[in-house]
């Protein structure tokens, strides 16, 4: 029995130099059944074997077509472009050559499509790393539930969403909007691309279900743009392309879409880049910091004030210091996603300040800390790995100024993540007050805080089963969180900061199994287990840290 929808949807599928690829991005289409129509391949005048692939293809599937370019684009936006005006159905989705849809995706989008009467329908993207096959949804907390709004403007959180290969859209409204990608060597064209749709007032659904597999290669001779932070062109072009947003949202007349969008950059785009920053040349450094002040100083009060606190006080530093001034760890903290503030803390409670730098008119205020949400406080969770018979965590908890004591911290609860399964183990301890050595700390008695000649911080102790994290003869990576629980039964989750006790050591474990224990710090700092079951784990880590020494020795 064939459905109103049957045959509603063009796939249009982007290619160039991907014949290992591209076959099975096709296949997951073709797979989508009778709801697809055609599958239209632009190949962006590959010089591999992807129109030999191609070809192979449409000899035995009717519904794939083949828009072979003369001259390759240099980008993904004109590609998509010519897939549009080479479509015949309804409606389109867009699928890049390395990914692949998942069952059933185009009828969930489809379904909501014509449901709400929209033009546009969103769903879930996954990010699935590889080789590893790690999976991480983008943006979940935008697809929890489904919901259909006339325009964005009321759910400006949707910004967020800057992918094109989530959705299906209705090519009328593509048409008589002029909604096109920017064509060349574009980059970032998904961000340009989404801002013409949203500011062009659509009828938008969102769906809960996942409609995309968004394959990361990590390793490959070409990243792809996402994984290239460690350019400065690649910023130049984010922002570039930001700043077309916004002149998008400008021009429109969306005055909230533009406000939303100066946000949305404080609070992911900067922090994105800037917890990196650490790790780069003095050079990326110095330019990164140009560039960023300058887009930065030219957005509204309005959206830096909407801004989370740490974003605030992120971009008060960017804007109210020279980048040899500010310190760029304890700042790339300031932009981990949890934020933490590492000690010590400048001023006291009546004015929280970013460090003791220059005078009073040039200081950089923590404003809004006093009143901040317990769960948007940038606490700070450190720990001290100590193993002999028993790996021992000794947390510490800093004192902000005064709201952490405010709060009461009653226990952590410890949670150890497998880095590819998400399997988890979880570790109770309870907190106990202590003097910090950090010096004197003044705080507000107006507002109940209780006035201490010392700096406060808690600590706690977490005793783990390293035995329970092991799987045989694999090397198994835990990623460790904690949830901090307060006196009113309030929460904050957060990462635990690298301290001192890291390195490898061998442990024996239950019924005397041999155990190769690696805590190590993160590159973003957090603190993360290693485990190696049996000697035949422990031989091959330390072969593998032999071929590392070798080999830097060549060099």
């Amino acid at each position: 029995m064939s459905s109103a929808s049957d045959g509603a949807v063009t796939v249009v599928v982007i290619a160039y130099n991907d014949a290992a690829n591209v076959a099975d991005a096709v296949d997951s289409a073709l797979a989508q059944g009778d709801v697809v129509a055609e599958v239209v391949v632009v190949d962006d005048a590959s010089t591999d074997d992807t129109p030999r692939v191609l070809r192979q293809i449409t000899a035995t599937e009717p519904r794939v077509r083949v828009v072979r370019r003369t001259a390759n684009s240099g980008g993904c936006g004109t590609p998509r472009n010519d897939g549009i005006e080479a479509a015949r159905s309804p409606w389109v989705v867009f699928l890049d050559s390395d990914d692949v849809l998942p069952p059933k995706a185009v009828d969930a989008l489809l379904a909501a499509g014509l449901r709400h009467d929209a033009d546009v329908a969103a769903g879930l993207c996954v990010r699935r790393e590889l080789p590893s096959g790690r999976e991480l949804p983008w943006q979940a907390e935008l697809f929890t539930a489904e919901s259909a709004h006339d325009g964005v403007a009321a759910r400006p959180r949707t910004l967020w969403d800057t992918l094109s290969v989530n959705k299906i859209y209705r090519r009328g409204f593509l048409r008589e909007k002029h909604i096109r990608f920017p064509d060349g060597a574009a980059h970032y064209e998904d961000f340009v691309f989404t801002a013409r749709l949203y500011a062009a007032h659509p009828r938008f659904a969102v769906i809960p279900d996942t409609v995309y597999i968004w394959h990361v290669r990590y390793g490959t001779a070409q990243a792809s743009i996402s994984l290239r932070r460690d350019r400065i062109t690649n910023w130049q072009d984010r922002v570039a392309a930001h700043q077309q947003v916004l002149d998008i949202m400008r021009d429109s007349g969306e005055e909230e879409l533009l406000t939303a969008a100066q946000t949305k950059f404080l609070e992911h785009d900067l922090a994105v880049y800037l917890r990196e920053l650490p790790q780069r040349a003095p050079e990326y450094q110095n330019q990164w910091w140009r560039i960023s002040r300058e887009h930065v100083r030219a957005f509204g009060a309005e959206a830096v004030r909407r801004a989370t606190p740490a974003a605030r006080w992120r971009t008060a530093v960017l804007l109210g210091r020279e980048r040899t001034a500010a310190p760029l760890v304890r700042l790339a903290g300031l932009a981990a996603d949890p934020p933490r503030l590492e000690p010590p803390y400048a001023g006291d409670a009546e004015r929280p300040l970013w460090d003791e730098a220059g005078g009073a008119d040039e200081a950089v205020e923590l404003d809004g800390l006093a009143d901040a949400a317990l769960e948007e406080l940038p606490l700070y969770v450190a720990a001290t790995v100590r193993a002999g018979c028993r790996l021992v965590l000794e947390l510490r908890l800093g004192d902000l100024y005064g709201r952490t004591a405010q709060a009461g911290p009653r226990h952590a609860v410890v949670e150890l993540r497998h880095r590819l399964t998400g399997r988890t183990h979880q570790y109770q301890a309870a907190w106990h007050a202590a003097d910090s050595p950090r010096g004197p700390h003044r705080l507000h008695r107006s507002r109940g805080w209780k006035s201490r000649a010392e700096q406060l911080e808690w600590r706690a102790r977490v005793v783990i089963d390293a035995s329970a994290l092991c799987e045989r003869d694999v090397i198994t990576t835990w990623d460790l969180g904690a949830t901090l629980v307060f006196r009113d039964g309030g929460s904050v989750a957060t990462a635990v900061r690298a301290g001192a006790g890291l390195g490898r050591r061998v442990q024996v474990g239950r019924r005397g199994k041999v155990l190769l224990l690696q805590p190590y710090a993160t590159s973003s700092g957090w603190l993360a287990l290693r485990v190696a079951d049996g000697l035949a784990g422990v031989r091959r880590v330390f072969a593998a840290r032999l071929r590392r020494r070798i080999r830097r020795g060549r060099h």
